[in-house]
């Protein structure tokens, strides 16, 4: 009797195991793949996670997307690059072969122009969310972004370092070799020197840890402002070492920068940093409840933010582009990757981070930054001005 029972059970779970088709829905359901080319590891591991959470929230305000009168359940697939452009192509790879429709990413210009060639080959549009380095989309009809670019920003820490700070001499420093940093480097120089600014450039090896001497050399340089378009990695201990070493020069830093760990590390210093970002925390109060009791009703969620549920613009960002995405898809009323590419020049979208558009290049029709400065007694960014090139 045992033994029959136990074949009938048996036989009674196979069937139960068909009936759902396996997957835990019906076997009907319409799926449309959003690839998510972000790094979730490295030294832009951070960021990357936070873009993720952006995207992550916007696909569960809106997880489904209608196409040709049926309902398309969307799918985030993830490759993570990283942080490593000799990771880019494998990564990219993954996300071709689990036939995506369009791809968003990735944080960091580098492990973004190592890819493009692969996207480009396979056909699929992909739209970079805080890539900031010209070179992303330059010559590349499939790659698009919704944040403004390198030469911008640089122009407005140069306008800013000159018109609040009355800087005369500025020491830039970044990571030898890498694309973003050296980049935005060379077009702050070139617009500092503009406004009879004297600039001094110095880098460092990647992977260093220490920045005493370059901190110093900034010292003795006489300068007045201190840029450096570093990782968060970096970021962290030049903050936390400047301060060790009584160089209180005020620190400039780009996109990068706007990370709670990074406005962290200055409590209870004697540090003046500020840094330029797609969106000021309070600019959207309703948007800002929502992803904030999202993200607090979930452990993992809060880890990868950085402990807490203070908004990063790059989680602002990352929300719009999938959003963007969207309203491609829609345009297209397509889930191939050649229609949504072709609907994606002519898509408008009003995001949290303000109108959305592409101009010719594929780039954002963006002309203003928003400049925060760190507030050393709370651990917050406090809004300073919205800052323009011009």
């Amino acid at each position: 009797m045992k033994k029959y029972l136990a074949l009938v059970l048996a036989v009674l779970m196979v069937f139960s195991l068909c009936a759902c088709g396996g997957d835990g829905g019906s076997g009907d359901e319409k799926v449309i793949k959003i690839g998510v080319y972000e790094p979730q590891t490295g030294a832009n591991g951070a960021g990357g996670k936070q873009e993720i959470l952006g995207m992550e929230y916007a696909n569960d305000k809106c997880p489904t997307v209608t196409i040709g009168g049926e309902e398309y359940k969307i799918e985030l697939v993830y490759a993570d690059n990283e942080s490593a452009t000799e990771k880019a192509v494998s990564a990219a790879t993954n996300l071709v072969s689990e036939g995506v429709s369009v791809v968003l990413g990735s944080y960091g210009s580098a492990v973004s122009i190592a890819a493009s060639d692969t996207f480009k080959n396979a056909g699929i549009p992909t739209i970079g969310v805080t890539c900031t380095n010209p070179q992303v989309t330059e010559g590349n009809e499939h790659y698009f972004r919704i944040c403004f670019l390198d030469p911008f920003q640089g122009t407005v820490h140069a306008n800013f370092a000159k018109d609040e700070l009355k800087a005369t001499k500025v020491y830039c420093l970044g990571e030898l070799g890498n694309d973003y940093d050296q980049g935005l480097i060379n077009y702050f120089k070139e617009a500092a020197e503009k406004l009879d600014i004297e600039v001094t450039t110095e880098s460092f090896p990647k992977d260093n840890s220490d920045f005493t001497s370059y901190l110093n050399n900034a010292k003795k340089a006489g300068a007045e402002a201190i840029f450096a378009p570093v990782s968060i990695q970096y970021a962290q201990l030049i903050v936390e070492q400047a301060d060790a070493q009584g160089v209180n020069i005020p620190l400039l830093g780009s996109d990068t920068w706007d990370n709670n760990t990074i406005v962290g590390a200055t409590v209870g210093k004697s540090t003046e940093l500020y840094v330029s970002t797609f969106y000021a925390e309070g600019g959207n109060p309703d948007f800002e409840s929502g992803i904030k009791e999202w993200m607090n009703a979930d452990a993992t969620r809060l880890e990868n933010n950085g402990g807490n549920d203070m908004l990063s613009a790059v989680t602002v960002m990352g929300y719009d582009a999938y959003m963007v995405a969207i309203e491609a898809i829609k345009a297209a009323d397509s889930a191939e990757a050649a229609d949504v590419m072709a609907a994606l020049p002519g898509v408008t979208y009003t995001g949290i981070s303000g109108d959305i558009s592409f101009n010719d290049t594929g780039d954002a029709n963006r002309d203003a930054a928003y400049i925060k400065t760190a507030n050393t007694e709370t651990g917050v960014w406090d809004f300073v001005a919205i800052q323009k090139a011009a």
